[in-house]
């Protein structure tokens, strides 16, 4: 898969070793930085080459995950999910068929961020009558916004 990834400068360690592991998994990853401190700013810039189909998914990292999880969702056609535990980033994917993860650098320890990341990028969404009509309704809803 082809990943993005992106983040603000405290997370910019953090986001090195994730990087590394997801490139160990065989997955081809372009990093967006960022020596920005206004996270909004890469969070938006990756969200829109996700949405764009130039990605088939991101992974952000800010603080809490919360930030970049915000300034992401603004973008039309980018769904992101702010992780913490394995089952959240498997339903992020399997569920809600979402297209980024966002992580917090000082709220998730190195080991349970690679679980996370392995977890999220070992599903795939398959439309189903449980989650389907659900993800329809929000993506309507967004494809309908100016």
């Amino acid at each position: 898969m082809k990943i993005v990834m992106g983040c603000d400068p405290n997370a910019e360690s953090f986001k090195q070793e994730m990087k590394e592991f997801v490139e160990s998994l065989g997955h081809e990853v372009t990093d967006f930085g960022s020596d920005d401190p206004i996270y909004a700013n890469v969070a938006i810039k990756a969200a829109e080459a996700v949405a764009a189909g130039e990605f088939d998914r991101g992974i952000l990292f800010c603080g809490t995950g919360i930030g970049v999880m915000l300034a992401a969702n603004k973008v039309k056609g980018a769904y992101a999910a702010n992780v913490w535990n394995v089952y959240s980033a498997k339903r992020a994917c399997l569920s809600n068929n979402c297209n980024i993860i966002t992580l917090g650098s000082q709220v998730t320890g190195n080991m349970l961020g690679k679980e996370l990341i392995q977890a999220y990028l070992e599903c795939e969404f398959v439309y189903n009558e449980r989650s389907g009509k659900k993800v329809d309704a929000y993506v309507d809803y967004d494809m309908k916004r100016d």
